[in-house]
């Protein structure tokens, strides 16, 4: 599913409508380049989890957890990931397969410890259809959630 947004506002609200249609155990993976949007993005999943706590992308700690929401939301920030053994060593797996639904930035880089099971959200721009254009493809995910 491919999803075009031309604003800052419409990628939150496109995160927050996957963020009210998310269930328990879920993984979503996220990937683009800097400054594509990623943030904008899992904020608007968090608000759509009911988080009203600010949401900022957890670079240097690797991972955030929220737990005021309608569910658990571990939003982890990978892209400082040094390799796999660090994950091992918070945990990732307790959250990985726990309660909550998990949003990873850079996930590609952790490709080799990710399950099958994954809900996949690749961001891109293109700044020849406007600096706000964003191309947003979901794999992996039911397309009724969408409507």
């Amino acid at each position: 599913m491919v999803i075009e947004t031309g604003a800052p506002e419409e990628t939150f609200a496109l995160g927050k409508k996957i963020g009210r249609a998310a269930g328990p155990g879920q993984i979503y993976t996220l990937t683009g380049d800097l400054g594509v949007g990623k943030t904008v993005f899992t904020q608007g999943v968090a608000a759509g989890l009911d988080i009203e706590e600010p949401i900022s992308s957890p670079t240097f700690t690797i991972i955030q957890v929220y737990e005021e929401g309608r569910l658990p939301f571990y939003h982890f920030d990978v892209y400082r990931i040094g390799d796999i053994e660090e994950m091992e060593e918070i945990g990732y797996d307790d959250y990985f397969f726990g309660q909550g639904i998990c949003l990873i930035e850079w996930a590609d880089l952790i490709e080799e410890i990710l399950p099958e099971n994954l809900i996949r959200v690749t961001i891109e721009k293109d700044l020849a259809r406007g600096f706000d254009y964003r191309k947003i493809t979901i794999s992996g995910l039911d397309e009724e959630v969408m409507l």
